[in-house]
């Protein structure tokens, strides 16, 4: 018995066919002619499973595999087409990740006091995702690094613009221009030396604001 040739195909079928692996394990012992009557006899669990491939027409009285148990194991054995195979779940990319966190536009609220803006930040998604993985293959940065040094941005630009009573968003460059010009480095650096953002009603320090 090779369990490394069962795939999921043949899982959901035993399973919808009423049949466990526990079954299946006896029945292929059965085939080898392993006494499995006697195996069994001190176990009241393996007994009941003994007794199940009876149930179930697998066995015959002299304990050898019926047609149906026949085709039972031939069915485990056969190799099925890949497409049987489950499909993986899809999981977020990093890109996502990264995209959804970045700013659409540059109207915001902050502190109860909103700022009306006139722009799309979030541009040429294709062109970013490119930029993106390519970044985080050159291997110095990932992912948190690039969310860490977003988030620091953009807090710096809101924090200053309710200080100045002015939108500092309508300075955050677009997502291709970011990513192209790497502005999120000199961030990640401030961050790095554990530089904070103060409240609004005082001076931001540690920033690289314009």
């Amino acid at each position: 018995m090779n369990l490394k040739n069962l795939t999921f195909s043949h899982f959901e079928k035993l399973h919808n066919a009423g049949y466990n692996l526990d079954l299946v394990y006896l029945l292929f012992n059965v085939e080898s002619g392993v006494d499995i009557k006697e195996l069994c006899k001190e176990s009241a669990r393996l007994s009941a499973l003994y007794q199940g491939l009876y149930r179930k027409g697998l066995i015959t009285d002299e304990d050898g595999l019926t047609l149906t148990g026949k085709e039972l194991i031939k069915f485990i054995t056969e190799e099925h087409e890949p497409e049987d195979k489950p499909k993986r779940r899809k999981t977020t990319s990093d890109f996502e990740i990264w995209w959804k966190a970045y700013p659409g536009t540059d109207t915001f609220t902050h502190k109860g006091k909103s700022f009306t803006g006139t722009r799309t930040l979030r541009a040429r998604k294709d062109e970013c995702k490119l930029k993106f993985d390519k970044i985080l293959e050159e291997g110095e940065y990932v992912l948190q690094d690039l969310l860490d040094a977003l988030g620091y941005e953009v807090l710096q630009k809101k924090e200053n613009s309710v200080k100045t009573k002015t939108n500092r968003m309508t300075f955050m460059q677009n997502s291709l221009t970011y990513l192209n010009q790497r502005t999120f480095e000199p961030f990640i650096e401030l961050i790095k030396e554990g530089k904070t953002i103060e409240s609004s009603e005082e001076d931001v320090q540690g920033g690289t604001d314009i």
